[in-house]
This record gives structure tokens, C-alpha cells and sequence, in this order.
């Protein structure tokens, strides 16, 4: 690039060029009066479908409204998946799962309704060691504890939602994880960068 190309880019961008040495902002030699503003947008590539769904979906999907507090679990999910060090995928199994599991609803003990000791976001069961009833009913928590058994299962990157799923939850509904996927991937599209 040559010099006055360079000058000129660099008194865009606020710095000053000095004998080919950057410095900081320009501020004391700047005309202020004829200084008009710049606005720059930002915006922040939402994820891939490609990478969100590289199965397609399979079978007929189902789609809830959801509240705040379901709102703040599809963010809280997010937040522990990127913690992990996880891809958007993972968050797409994670969210779908509770979807199924929970409707993304952070679920206490539910009395006769309950399966057996199910709690929380996933219905991770403390006698099945997933934690104690504080721990699964804490949503970074227990995303983190399906995230970790999602882990162990070899090869879940390319596995088809429902059977990532039901690896990690052992559920007697193996196939229902699948309805979820197209909303879970919507989520994660629409918060993942937020």
C-alpha cells in the first residue's frame, strides 16, 4: 500500500501516521467543526444451517411460544455450550432435548406426575447420578452435565439429533427428541451471538 494510500486509511480509522509508525487516536490536530461522524454497523453472523442441521429434519416438527423464563434457558444453554468450548450443534441437541424433556422449563419435583426423580431443564435424575436436586435444577449445571455425557458418546458431531439425544438421556421416547430440531435451531440461530 502506498504511503498516501496508508495516511489516508489510517485518518479514517482515527490514528495518525508518523514517519511509518502508527499512533494512537488523533484528537489535538482534528478540525471538529468539520468533523462529520461515522457510523459503523456491526453484525454478527448467525450461525450456519448448514452447520445447525446437517441432517435435515426428520419428521413432523413441533414449534411452543415461549416465555421469559424459557427464553432466559435457551441463553443460559447457549452460555454453558460456548463455555464447554462446543460448536452451535451442540447447543441445537441440548436445546431441542430440553425441549422434549421439559419445554424448557426448569421443572421441580412434580409429585405423581413426576418419572421417578426427574428434575430440571433435562430431567436428570439424582439417584441416577446426574447431581443433586440443587445442581439439576441449576441450568448451567445441568447443561453441563448433558453436555459432558454428550461428549462421551463417539462421533455425536455427526450423529442425527435424535440419536445424540437419546444416547446421553436413555429415554423410552427415543425418536421424540427429532420434533425439536428446526426450533432449537432457530433459537440458536437468534441468541448464539447475542
Amino acid at each position: 500500500m502506498n504511503t498516501i494510500m496508508r495516511k489516508s486509511v489510517l485518518s479514517v480509522a482515527g490514528l495518525a501516521f508518523a514517519g511509518g509508525v502508527f499512533a494512537g487516536p488523533i484528537a489535538a490536530h482534528t478540525d471538529m467543526v468539520d468533523a462529520k461522524p461515522v457510523a459503523v454497523a456491526v453484525q454478527a453472523d448467525k450461525p450456519d444451517t448448514a452447520k445447525l442441521i446437517p441432517h435435515g429434519t426428520q419428521g413432523n416438527q413441533s414449534h411452543i411460544d415461549l416465555n421469559d423464563e424459557q427464553t432466559a434457558n435457551v441463553k443460559a444453554i447457549i452460555a454453558a455450550t460456548k463455555k464447554a468450548g462446543l460448536p452451535e450443534r451442540a447447543a441445537v441437541i441440548s436445546i431441542a432435548t430440553s425441549l422434549q424433556e421439559s419445554k424448557l422449563e426448569n421443572l421441580g419435583h412434580l409429585g405423581d406426575a413426576n418419572d421417578h426423580d426427574s428434575l430440571g431443564l433435562f430431567q436428570q435424575r439424582p439417584s441416577s447420578g446426574w447431581g443433586t436436586p440443587e445442581q439439576i435444577t441449576d441450568p448451567a449445571y445441568s447443561t453441563t452435565a448433558f453436555l459432558k455425557g454428550l461428549r462421551q458418546v463417539d462421533g455425536w458431531q455427526d450423529m442425527p439429533l435424535t440419536d445424540a439425544a437419546q444416547t446421553v438421556q436413555v429415554s423410552a421416547y427415543p425418536d421424540a427428541y427429532a420434533q425439536w430440531e428446526q426450533q432449537a435451531a432457530d433459537l440458536v440461530g437468534q441468541y448464539w451471538n447475542s
